[in-house]
């Protein structure tokens, strides 16, 4: 096995807090990785889960954003399951490959997820996460990692599970601010997050709407967290960690244009591109990343509108042209537009999800 650090890697800033980018199933990918890293790299990457049970074996496709990744960065692997022995086999295969640390995944909302009684379905259980919190901090000789959410229907288990994260000598938790049940839709709940800051004795990242780098600096602020995680706002705007950088430094934010947003398009749409997904399977995938960065490109939603519409490379690159290089030199606002939803299909309420893929992605 590769040798095994017991701290934390350093940050890009010293003296600032941390930034990552969220484990996002179909997203945080070898490529999505390397597009993050030309804008601006987080501190740390954390991989889409690998799903552990009796035959599972490390994904390939996600083993390439470990043993490919020329970031430069530490990437964490991140697991998702319940069988202690399956998790046990897993850690191990994963620790022969150069991880910063291994994630446990006691978050993920997907009601197909937690009906197996992983990812947040876990959180229903202190007992069980005790049983894998000590297998897993056995196996792993270097740095071990959680991420998790504030309950599942309720905050009932909050403390508890809180206080077998320090038992249990985790070295990096991430909260996201809100319970299984909540998804997506609610407002997130800074103040558990920061209840977890002071309950726990291994630094904690805050995750959850970490809308911009102004809001980074509100949040750390607010709950005193070590720094933040990001998810979806980072694939709307691939700047946003080099922007947090120069918030946290006491600088003002790098100006970016819709000019910037056509060319991130462009090369996001060249890193994405596969043999097997190519054509309209592409041009679909790209519509998923688009609903993100359309958030920001007009308060009507027109570029959604006309986005969605699309089929073709052609009809996609026409509409980006039309809405993003008329006006070139326009500002791309740091916030999104209010009222411009991405996907409807899953803020609005009472709607469902099914997965923890680029559809129902990790805040």
């Amino acid at each position: 096995m590769l040798p095994f650090s017991t701290s934390l890697p350093p940050g890009q800033q010293a003296g600032s807090p941390l930034t990552a980018l969220a484990p996002m199933q179909d997203v945080t990918d070898l490529a999505f990785m390397g597009l993050t890293a030309h804008y601006g790299a987080p501190d740390y990457f954390f991989t889409e889960f690998f799903r552990v049970h009796a035959h599972s074996r490390p994904e390939k496709h996600i083993l390439r954003s470990i043993t490919e990744n020329t970031t430069g960065r530490p990437v964490f692997a991140q697991l998702i399951g319940e069988e202690l022995c399956h998790l046990q086999r897993t850690a191990e295969e994963l620790l022969r490959h150069n991880v910063a640390g291994i994630d446990l995944n006691m978050g993920c909302p997907a009601p197909k997820v937690y009906k197996k009684n992983v990812g947040g379905g876990l959180l229903r259980e202190p007992a069980k996460i005790g049983e894998i919190l000590r297998l897993l901090r056995a196996t792993v000789p270097g740095l071990f990692t959680v991420k998790m959410r504030i309950g599942f229907e309720n905050t009932a288990n909050y403390d508890r599970i809180l206080d077998l994260i320090g038992e249990h000598k985790v070295d990096l938790l991430s909260v996201h601010g809100r319970t299984v049940k909540e998804m997506y839709r609610s407002e997130v709940h800074y103040d558990m997050i920061a209840h977890a800051v002071q309950r726990v004795p291994c630094p904690v990242l805050a995750n959850g709407n970490v809308t911009s780098a102004r809001r980074a600096v509100e949040i750390v602020r607010e709950t005193g967290a070590a720094g933040v995680m990001i998810g979806r706002h980072a694939i709307r705007n691939p700047w946003i960690f080099q922007q947090c950088r120069e918030h946290f430094n006491g600088g003002v934010a790098s100006r970016r244009t819709l000019a910037d947003v056509r060319e991130y398009v462009d090369r996001l749409y060249r890193a994405t591109q596969t043999p097997e997904f190519a054509g309209p399977y592409h041009v679909n995938k790209m519509k998923k990343y688009l609903n993100f960065v359309g958030q920001s490109v007009d308060p009507t939603g027109a570029f959604l509108h006309d986005m969605r519409r699309t089929q073709t490379e052609a009809e996609l690159f026409a509409v980006c042209d039309r809405h993003l290089l008329t006006e070139p030199d326009r500002e791309f606002p740091p916030e999104p537009f209010a009222g411009v939803i991405a996907r409807p299909n899953c803020e609005t309420p009472g709607a469902t999800a099914d997965g923890c893929s680029l559809e129902t992605i990790t805040a």
